[in-house]
């Protein structure tokens, strides 16, 4: 099952190349089609504002995200479309590599049909590639390293590693869940043959490589006083919502789909069963970083870089079995029985109905994905939610601002509460008269209040008379924000503040808010 040389390949008809583009358009076509539904997500407007503050690092992400958010505005635009191509790309190159990862394993075509309707269909990967955000190139980079350890594994070629590295220390650049692949690829090492590996001196070159690339981060993280650390700690401690193992591993099988599940029972198999004996290091792979995810307090999305992987290496195992054992039919019956069950989770990953049917929709299927963070939701899940509202937002505040006497609008700001109010503010003043966003929350407080700016008059989204009068000699609640879809705490007023009881600028330190 571990050689390099496929049969198949030469058999007449379509071939696995083939089957592999046609999967990769499919996924792609899907997202094309229904990405840019009910509108911007949050966080594109604080990636697109990090891309304007081009940096070698950031509070909560490392700086690959925010060159690529600055070329792709630049090359396609700002709509939602153009934004969310990139990341559909993205997800389009898993599948393609994912189908790789069957071949290199000598799979058959219809393990290659199974795998890649299991991977072009999964709900999580469809939905972190629904909007533009480091996901969906993370769960790339972690596809691809995984598919450089299958072919160091499968064609015995120690030159991989290089390979290894280079794209560990890109990965890494982009975020750091490829601390959790190396993570598990070390223990899969230690666990199984491959702890020959550690005697390898290219492994070493390929952790050094890792390193050199990932290094001018590191330095920037040394020279602002590693920010991402506090951002980490106060997200896990204010933030995230505290998964048992049992609903942690119910959500990552929701994610993964009801309908997959099978496949990874396949991996899981593997450390049973001497016939496929080769395939552990997958299996031990996945499990560790599982248990790392599941003792960490990790959001359980999180594990999706390792689904392609699974997905793959499970579908290998699994058409194998029964193929081998003349039960090819079974395969073929699951895999058209489960093609209405695939389709029907389209709308929980994207945009397909509109709000209300969507709601609908959810109350007839029983589905309700979880919460992630501890927030008062709305009749939408927070992936929904955060994409309604913002253009209001900003349209409220440009009249709010355009009210002000002349003389007043030169030296003031907005503050938004968090990045996503304040991105809206900056994203939307090309096309609405509106000032520049601060705001205490993650970069934009590294960012810091504008030199060129007074503080004498301020426009506040959220918080409330009593908070801002702490502050302002004069408040007032200039217009109300509200969106019945939205995130409830979007709900807000929008406050006219004048005369600070302090220099903003001085206590500006005070104000620091990293989750």
């Amino acid at each position: 099952m571990s050689g390099t040389t496929n049969e198949y390949q030469s058999s007449a008809g379509i071939k696995p190349l083939h089957l592999i583009w046609f999967f990769s358009f499919v996924n792609l076509a899907v997202l094309l089609i229904f990405n840019h539904g009910y509108g911007y997500f949050r966080d594109e407007f604080y990636y697109v504002a990090c891309g304007e503050h081009l940096a070698w690092g950031y509070v909560d992400q490392p700086p690959l995200v925010a060159l690529v958010a600055k070329l792709a505005t630049t090359i396609f635009g700002k709509s939602v479309f153009a934004l969310r191509i990139l990341p559909a790309v993205a997800c389009s190159a898993t599948v393609f590599i994912a189908g790789l990862m069957i071949r290199e394993l000598n799979g058959s075509k219809l393990a290659i049909i199974v795998g890649l309707t299991a991977v072009a269909f999964s709900p999580v990967l469809l939905g972190i590639s629904g909007t533009f955000s480091m996901n969906s190139f993370d769960v790339l980079f972690c596809t691809l390293l995984l598919y450089f350890v299958i072919l160091l594994i499968n064609r015995s070629n120690d030159k991989y590693w290089i390979w290894i590295g280079v794209v560990a220390g890109i990965g890494l650049l982009n975020k750091i869940s490829i601390f959790f692949i190396a993570f598990g690829i070390v223990s899969a090492f230690l666990f199984t043959r491959q702890r020959k590996q550690f005697s390898n001196k290219y492994m070493w070159i390929a952790a050094a490589i890792a390193f050199l690339i990932f290094l001018p981060h590191l330095i920037w993280q040394y020279v602002n006083g590693f920010p991402t650390l506090e951002f980490m700690r106060n997200a896990t401690l204010f933030k995230n919502i505290a998964f048992s193992p049992l609903a942690f591993i119910s959500e990552h099988l929701l994610d993964l789909h009801p309908a997959s599940v099978i496949l990874l029972l396949a991996l899981i198999s593997t450390l049973f069963t001497k016939r496929y004996k080769s395939f552990r290091v997958y299996a031990v792979i996945y499990l560790s970083v599982l248990i790392l995810f599941l003792f960490t307090n990790a959001k359980p999305y999180y594990i999706a870089i390792l689904d392609p992987m699974i997905l793959a290496v499970g579908s290998v195992i699994f058409v194998n079995f029964l193929e081998n054992n003349n039960k090819k039919w079974i395969v073929i019956t699951i895999f058209i029985v489960n093609i209405p069950f695939y389709l029907a989770t389209i709308p929980f990953a994207l945009p397909v109905l509109e709000p209300e049917d969507y709601v609908a929709y959810g109350q007839f299927t029983g589905i309700t994905p979880a919460a992630a963070e501890r927030h008062e939701m709305g009749p939408l899940p927070q992936h929904f939610a955060d994409r309604f509202g913002w253009e209001d937002l900003a349209k409220e505040v440009s009249e709010v601002y355009l009210s002000l006497p002349e003389h007043e609008r030169e030296g003031v700001v907005v503050f938004g509460q968090n990045y996503g109010e304040a991105g809206a503010i900056d994203f939307f003043r090309d096309k609405y008269p509106l000032p520049p966003a601060i705001s205490n929350h993650n970069n934009y407080w590294l960012w810091g209040y504008p030199e060129d700016k007074s503080d004498s008059v301020v426009i506040v989204i959220g918080s409330n008379l009593e908070d801002n009068s702490e502050f302002f000699y004069e408040v007032t609640e200039a217009a109300t924000h509200y969106n019945k879809y939205g995130m409830p705490y979007e709900n807000v007023g929008i406050f006219i503040c004048r005369n600070p009881k302090r220099n903003l600028k001085v206590i500006w330190n005070d104000f620091k808010s990293f989750n």
